[in-house]
């Protein structure tokens, strides 16, 4: 078994990596690789591609820095050369490229060896991500509030009537009130909602003016403080 793995350029200077040593710091990577993907997912829509190539690519690292038998500046510059394909013909943005890289330094650290290492670094930074994860979809989520106020004629029968189109664009909508003005002939309505897409604000905002009879709508980010009231 020992010849079959053995080298054709080996010798007595080259320190031969056994079978368990090597299936060891592939497992561990592949494992790393796993957690990195799952962390880098979370509440970030990963495509297909980009999730299988955070698992597979601590253990091509990995794999470079064994192979190259302790010569390290070889392996960081085969292994950045193939971490770059993945933005060969797509950029990819700074989060990505971050995550890119500390891909590659779980596969460098595990292919030094230093496999404790490369678990207490893959677990903290792990750590690190999904708390900023949360932190900025929490921001999102925040930014995506809106306070609606819709102007109705009198003769318009309000409960639910908007009810289809915020469900369309939004994730949690809730009427907070309603008012009468010009002498009881309207009615104005003031929704707390919460957008899906901030983007699609000018579409939502077109199908309520067919609802409303055009008239006013007013969009405000945030709460409005007199909206309860």
């Amino acid at each position: 078994m020992s010849t079959i793995f053995k080298g054709l350029f080996d010798n007595q200077t080259i320190t031969v990596i056994s079978v368990d040593t090597f299936l060891l710091c592939l497992i561990t990577s592949l494992i790393l690789g796993l957690m990195i993907a799952l962390c880098a997912n979370y509440k970030n829509d990963c495509s297909e591609s980009f999730f299988v190539a955070l698992i597979l690519l601590p253990t091509v690292v990995c794999i470079l820095i064994m192979m190259v038998n302790g010569n390290i500046g070889a392996g960081v510059a085969i292994a950045g050369a193939f971490a770059l394909v993945r933005f060969r013909s797509s950029q990819g943005d700074a989060r990505q490229i971050t995550i890119v890289f500390m891909a590659m330094a779980a596969g460098l650290v595990t292919g030094m060896g230093y496999i404790a290492y490369a678990v207490l670094f893959t677990i903290l930074m792990c750590v690190v991500l999904i708390f900023f994860s949360s932190v900025l979809a929490s921001a999102h989520h925040a930014r995506a509030r809106r306070t609606v106020k819709i102007t109705i004629p009198e003769d318009l029968e309000y409960p639910g009537i908007f009810d289809a189109i915020f469900k369309k664009y939004t994730k949690a909508f809730e009427l907070m009130n309603v008012r009468t003005c010009n002498l009881g002939s309207l009615f104005k309505l003031t929704y707390k909602i919460t957008l899906t897409d901030p983007s699609m604000e000018k579409k939502m905002l077109d199908e309520l003016r067919c609802l409303n009879g055009n008239l006013d709508i007013i969009i405000m980010d945030g709460e409005d403080p007199l909206s309860t009231l």
